[in-house]
């Protein structure tokens, strides 16, 4: 059972200080500000997720992943590819979701602005009257207690003038003033009473709209924690949701790759490319002489002949018929 309450702890002794007020007020301002923080925070990281989901949807369609990849691995690499494509979509989805939250407390926060202006409005009005109204009571105040005194005054000059001799007209004079001050100090008396009762009256109604206001701002309170919460309650349950698909998706590409067969990838490349069954035949030594003769007859030079040297030229020798310069 709640025990505190915002009209019971927003007050001050000074008839002429908002200080509760503008303290409830401050906390309140300060709450909206809060959410919109949080509104921001929200459609910053929707910029991420959005960004995010673009690179990852880049990434599958212009760089290749095993492209020569054959068979099974090649039908797992697909589902791969086509699992970080769904990845980056729901990421972009994501993205969409979050502006759209950070578009509800947009909305909560100026609902809340707008209702909470009406009673700002009357309060700042009531102020207004009840500072207005608090002079004019001062102020008629001052005015009395010197009528007063003035009235004082006039009595102790009449009871001189008892005492000493005076002359008819200033004796008039003296009475006159005394009359007049009564009249006057009556009705200052009166004026001043009038504007007592009427602060105390404004005092009153000032306390019903401050009463009316705390218990306003409090509801708004409640509201605004209840709904903060549960949009950070819901932000990280999306968060959450994201993990799960993304999750499930990468489940399918575990799903897909413990489908695929080492074997059946060899085999199947072996079958689609093999080039021949035999391999080469052993290249064996051949002896030239004792091998198959050649039907090309071979054509033996004869020995070589000694150079002599020409007896009439010692710079030249002669071959046959050739002479070689020395």
């Amino acid at each position: 059972m709640r025990g505190v309450f915002f009209k019971e702890n927003f007050w001050s002794t000074d008839i002429t200080s908002t200080l509760g007020y503008d303290t409830l007020l401050q906390h309140m301002n300060d709450g909206r500000k809060n959410c919109k923080e949080f509104e921001d925070f929200l459609k910053e990281r929707a910029v991420i997720e959005e960004k995010y989901g673009k690179d990852l949807l880049n990434l599958t369609k212009k760089k290749p992943c095993g492209q020569t990849e054959l068979n099974t691995l090649k039908r797992a690499l697909d589902i791969f590819k086509q699992q970080i494509d769904n990845i980056g979509q729901c990421h972009l989805q994501l993205a969409q979701t979050l502006r759209e939250e950070a578009k509800k407390m947009e909305e909560f926060r100026e609902r809340q602005k707008s209702d909470r202006k009406k009673i700002e409005t009357a309060m700042d009005n009531m102020h207004k009257q009840r500072q207005l109204q608090y002079k004019r009571t001062v102020d008629s105040k001052k005015t009395y207690e010197q009528r007063c005194r003035e009235k004082d005054e006039a009595e102790m000059n009449v009871s001189r003038c008892n005492k000493n001799n005076m002359n008819q007209k200033q004796q008039d004079k003296i009475y006159a003033k005394l009359a007049h001050s009564k009249v006057t100090a009556e009705d200052a008396d009166k004026t001043y009473q009038q504007n007592v009762s009427q602060l105390d009256k404004v005092r009153e109604d000032w306390q019903k709209e401050h009463i009316m206001a705390c218990m306003f701002f409090e509801n708004q309170e409640w509201d605004r924690i209840n709904y903060y919460r549960n949009a950070v309650w819901t932000h990280v349950n999306q968060l959450s949701q994201e993990c799960v698909n993304t999750d499930g998706m990468c489940e399918e590409v575990r799903r897909a790759l413990e489908g695929c067969s080492i074997e059946k990838d060899i085999e199947h490349f072996t079958d689609g490319h093999k080039t021949g069954d035999k391999p080469p035949a052993p290249i064996h030594y051949e002896n030239f002489y004792n091998g198959p003769r050649s039907a090309t007859p071979v054509i033996r030079r004869g020995p070589l002949q000694t150079p002599s040297t020409v007896p009439d030229d010692p710079a030249y020798a002669t071959v046959g018929d050739f002479n070689l310069y020395q």
